[in-house]
């Protein structure tokens, strides 16, 4: 009966033997009958850092804005905005209580072909005809007109 059970711890041993070089990743364990048995430690795993290239940033330039440029020349028949500018303005009559630019008083501003009424927040040209203009600034470099009232 002692020759099974020395057999028997043997075989167990052996059995937790290879269990253990399967865990441990040993290769070949060999257990002998009635030796103590064999602890196998699991090494650390090895750590590798490569150095990253350096990272550059590059600067991305502003973007482009684009403003929309006033037309060249507006005809009306009548303004009626909060603000009017321009280079030159040509009207038989201007109602604003700012007019600021140099103002030449003419007998009469004869308009042709004008291409019905405009009635915008703020209009801008280089040049403006217009038989009456309505507005609360009238801004010019020239103003030719007939007929100016502040209120």
């Amino acid at each position: 009966m002692r020759a099974r059970t020395t057999w028997f711890a043997a075989v167990i041993g052996l059995v937790a033997g290879v269990v253990a070089a399967g865990f441990a990743g040993a290769a070949d364990v060999i257990v002998q009958p009635g030796q103590a048995p064999v602890v196998v430690q699991p090494s650390q795993p090895s750590v590798t850092i490569q150095p990253s290239a350096p990272s550059v940033v590059v600067p991305q330039p502003a973007p482009t804005v684009v403003v929309p440029s006033a037309p060249a020349t507006v005809q009306a028949g009548d303004i009626e905005a909060q603000d009017v500018r321009a280079q030159t303005i040509y009207a038989n009559k201007i109602k604003a209580p700012m007019v600021q630019g140099t103002v030449h008083q003419s007998d009469t501003v004869k308009i042709k072909d004008t291409k019905g009424d405009i009635k915008a927040p703020s209009v801008t040209a280089g040049v403006i005809y217009a038989d009456t203009i309505k507005a609360r600034s009238v801004v010019a470099d020239h103003i030719y007109v007939r007929d100016i009232e502040r209120d």
